[in-house]
């Protein structure tokens, strides 16, 4: 799955009650299969299945709670024939995910939160991302401490590829997220995503998670300074998506589907139409 001729979309099903943006619109079963295939009608290559909100502050839910939301989700949006990941920080719910039809697994915590999760990983054979990660919700932002972040992060990224290799995860499985968002604030975040080349260095596809996140609502605030809500973020996501796919990301993950599709072709046609204004120069 990694490689591709183009970037790639994941639409996002959170089945939870409590996700930042869609906190229980789709925590029902089938609401949540709907959607999913709603997302894949509208374009989305890959649909990322989660039962636990990542949040700031957000409390995390038992094993057994998580394992009940995304499991019937993930099987019949598999049956369905849907290119399925599953967004969790368990090793036991990756696996049974996998079971139940999941293509891929993205850990927000790169493997941190359960030492278990490479092997895993390593065991099914399926793609797997690992985003920079200091800490759980209730803390993360208290973390957001950097001398030079596009450098720390890289090499925290770059650690943590030695890690998961060293527990049997093959080079090609993996996926590396910058964790936008994540123990990073404002300041960091736009600093990374201008950074995606650099990133590329580290020699893996990037996956890209800037949707309806609180920079984007921070930097289109009013002039009483009262942020965007999270859903009216949209459209400031389709640019950091164009641009994220210009500079070379393998996936964007978002919560509106096709005005960010349409985002990745025109991308896609941009940079096709350079590539032999590029060789004329050589």
């Amino acid at each position: 799955m990694p490689e591709s001729g183009r970037c790639l979309v994941m639409g996002v099903v959170n089945v939870t009650p409590d996700s930042f943006s869609d906190g229980g619109q789709w925590f029902d079963a089938d609401v949540a299969i709907r959607h999913g295939l709603d997302l894949v009608a509208e374009g989305a290559d890959i649909v990322d299945v989660g039962g636990e909100s990542t949040r700031p502050g957000a409390a995390r839910v038992s094993l057994e709670e998580e394992l009940r939301r995304v499991e019937p989700v993930i099987r019949v949006l598999s049956q369905e024939g849907v290119t399925v990941s599953v967004d969790t920080m368990r090793a036991e719910v990756a696996e049974a995910a996998v079971a139940a039809g999941a293509k891929l697994v993205n850990d927000v915590s790169g493997g941190l939160a359960d030492p278990a999760m490479p092997r895993v990983v390593a065991a099914t054979g399926v793609p797997y991302v690992v985003m920079h990660w200091r800490g759980h919700s209730r803390d993360m932002d208290s973390r957001a401490i950097y001398s030079d972040v596009l450098t720390e992060v890289a090499e925290e990224l770059r650690k943590r590829v030695d890690s998961v290799l060293a527990e049997g995860v093959r080079e090609e499985q993996i996926v590396l997220d910058p964790g936008l968002g994540f123990s990073k604030n404002a300041e960091h975040n736009w600093a990374l995503l201008a950074g995606i080349a650099e990133l590329s260095d580290l020699g893996r596809p990037l996956l890209i998670g800037a949707s309806r996140k609180r920079f984007l609502g921070r930097l289109l605030a009013g002039p009483d300074g009262e942020p965007r809500p999270f859903d009216d973020c949209d459209d400031a996501t389709l640019a950091v998506t164009a641009l994220a796919a210009q500079a070379g990301a393998w996936c964007v993950r978002v919560h509106s589907v096709r005005p960010n599709a349409d985002a990745v072709r025109v991308a896609a046609a941009w940079r096709a139409a350079a590539v032999p204004h590029a060789d004329e120069g050589r």
